[in-house]
């Protein structure tokens, strides 16, 4: 409930009485309390969104009777080119009442809508409006409001059209967006010269919308401004009388309702994807299968020859001294240093592997819209706290096999090795974003309802995984063969191609050259307008960046263990995980060269959130490479007879 004046200055009264008694340290305490009132009275009252009562969300696919309210939504503004830089639609004095002189009735707007969790996270801030839109009635050049701007106002619409302000409005789920102005006649090369022609700066008070219509529903939704009508702002020195219109028409559409999304993959603000990224794409399957094929065959061969040399030794020659990967059986599987944390990266990395999987299938399916901006970001942080049972099973087993004691430990770091440093991004991302006055940033509500998911859903699942992994799994090893007490010293003279840098730096560049085609039109995406809309074909390259990497992964490790190297538990995860590291550095080339991204709040969410993805695939692809790399060392050495 509000509090009105009345209230705060009996308040006030009362902690003035209180101030004047001070027996005791319940007075003390009182007084606390009171004032700790009065501030947060003070604090609702300077705030005209926490005042107001938010409205319901406005239903999705509703059939409209003639003259029926359409309700226009307001949600962001900010720059063009910093998708992600977002401020409240009436963060600029745009009008917020409807004041029009043919007889209709004032509409109030700047009320907060009720949201769903994927349009906060998406940073949506969705507000009423005070345009009056009635269905199936056309409306020809009616007064929004007529206002006088003071130099002040002038001045920040100015400064918005200078930095390419656009914004956003939704009829229903259907997004529609537009430039407030333009500047003509400006010349850059006399500005960083000679400091003059900044050129005419013109805002663009009138709105055109249009919806198309089936079946008495709206299937689509556009909005124009009139560049006809525009009104020259340049001169901020004196107050302006602006006047601010809008026209209404509904046009018959033969576009199916269930449709209307993929009209926007088509639009100026989110542009088509052409025939070249086919191509790319098809390329790059293409060479990743046939060196997946070269490696297999001579992989296969390579081994082949080992097993022969191995199993038909001569009696005679059973003294000579073995060499390659057949000499460190003894050492190979004796298991890494921090045991703990290796185990706890497994299982996050399981988990994130699943979690991804499925959210990309439910996006091919179409169970998860792709169109509608925070789905997939929602739907992935529902899907990972679930995915948690996975990460603290798979963890608490490989554990075990490790003949580990403390498995709650393991548990406790499987549950926070991927949260905290998420948490961490976040925190530092939301608190420039506040900062900035952006509504980029979260609200507390979403941040409690992410927390809740964490520790009432994803700490408890991850508890069950590690119980159910101490009751129910195996907890041997099953190795093929003995380890010795004493560990075989490893030879430290090895040739360039054969080092840890150098096949690091392999591991990576062979994974990561086979889909970066791929991660451009994903990082444009992300991080611009553009509507991803090809889950088909990103299923089918995550796919294959899965077997290449691990494909890559096993064999580094054969030509590891021929130069009788048995460290290869942590050397297999890393090599896995590398492309991780590779997609970190493409993020510098992206936004230095292809994003056109700038600012402070713009670097701080794309390096930091790009950091978290990228710690994100680390997890993801060392955790499978390392799997199928326990797999074949069991193998190799399970088909030959060592002592």
């Amino acid at each position: 409930k509000n509090l009105g004046k009345e209230t705060v200055k009996n308040l006030l009264h009362l902690s003035l009485e209180i101030d004047s008694a001070r027996s005791n340290k319940k007075t003390t305490t009182m007084r606390t309390i009171v004032r700790a009132l009065i501030a947060s009275c003070l604090l609702l009252s300077s705030n005209p969104v926490a005042e107001a009562k938010k409205l319901a969300k406005v239903k999705i696919g509703h059939t409209y009777k003639e003259k029926e309210e359409v309700h226009v939504i307001v949600n962001s503004v900010g720059p063009f080119n910093n998708p992600t830089e977002k401020y409240r639609f009436y963060s600029l004095p745009f009008c917020d009442t409807h004041h029009g002189t043919d007889g209709k009735q004032k509409k109030k707007g700047a009320v907060r809508h009720r949201q769903r969790l994927r349009e906060a996270m998406a940073g949506d801030r969705r507000e009423s409006s005070p345009y009056v839109v009635e269905f199936q009635q056309k409306v020809e050049d009616r007064v929004l409001c007529e206002q006088n701007f003071s130099t002040e106002q002038l001045a920040v619409f100015k400064d918005a059209i200078a930095n390419s302000y656009y914004f956003e409005m939704y009829v229903e789920d259907l997004p529609m967006s537009g430039f407030i102005g333009d500047i003509i006649d400006e010349d850059v090369v006399a500005q960083d010269i000679m400091g003059t022609g900044e050129g005419k700066t013109f805002l663009f008070p009138h709105l055109q919308f249009i919806f198309g219509v089936n079946k008495n529903k709206i299937v689509s939704a556009a909005v124009r401004t009139d560049a006809s009508k525009k009104v020259d702002i340049s001169d901020v020195s004196a107050p302006q009388k602006i006047t601010f219109t809008y026209s209404v028409d509904f046009v018959p559409e033969d576009l199916e309702w269930k449709h209307r999304m993929k009209r926007y993959t088509h639009s100026m603000f989110a542009p088509a994807s052409t025939e070249i990224h086919w191509l790319s794409i098809i390329n790059s399957c293409v060479l990743v299968l046939l060196l997946t094929a070269f490696l297999t065959i001579i992989f296969m061969r390579v081994l082949k020859n080992d097993f022969t040399n191995y199993m038909d030794i001569e009696e005679e020659i059973v003294e000579e001294e073995e060499s390659g990967w057949k000499l460190i059986h003894g050492d190979v599987f004796r298991f890494p240093q921090q045991s703990t944390l290796f185990c706890a990266a497994v299982g996050s990395g399981n988990q994130l592997l699943v979690s991804t999987f499925i959210v990309l299938l439910l996006a091919l399916t179409g169970k998860v819209s792709t169109t509608r901006r925070g789905s997939i970001l929602a739907a992935a942080v529902i899907i990972y706290s679930f995915m948690s049972v996975v990460g603290g099973y798979s963890a608490t087993r490989l554990y075990f096999q490790m003949n580990g004691k403390a498995w709650s430990r393991c548990v406790l770091l499987t549950a926070v090795l991927f949260p905290i440093p998420a948490a961490l991004v976040f925190s530092y991302v939301n608190s420039v974003a506040i900062a900035h006055g952006s509504i980029s940033a979260l609200p507390f509500s979403t941040v409690f309802t992410i927390a809740a998911l964490y520790f009432f859903i994803c700490v408890p699942l991850t508890l069950t995984g590690g119980i159910l992994a101490k009751n129910f799994a195996k907890k041997d090893m099953e190795a093929p063969t003995r380890t010795t007490k004493v560990a075989r010293e490893i030879p430290t003279e090895t040739p360039l191609f054969k080092s840890r840098p150098f096949q690091m730096l392999v591991a990576g560049f062979l994974p990561f050259s086979a889909v970066y085609i791929e991660l451009h039109y994903i990082f444009t995406s992300m991080w611009g307008h553009q509507i991803y809309t090809l889950f088909g074909i990103l299923f089918f390259a995550f796919v294959l960046l899965v077997i290449v990497t691990s494909a890559i992964t096993v064999s580094l490790l054969y030509f590891q263990l021929t130069r009788e190297d048995h460290r290869w538990w942590w050397m297999s995860f890393v090599n896995g995980g590398m492309i991780g590291l590779f997609i970190y550095g493409y993020s510098f080339y992206f936004y230095f060269h292809r994003s056109g991204l700038t600012g402070f709040l713009q670097t701080s969410f794309y390096f930091g959130y790009m950091a978290l993805i990228s710690f994100a695939f680390f997890l993801m692809l060392g955790s499978v490479s390392f799997q199928l790399s326990l797999q074949f060392v069991k193998y190799i050495y399970s088909r030959v007879k060592c002592d």
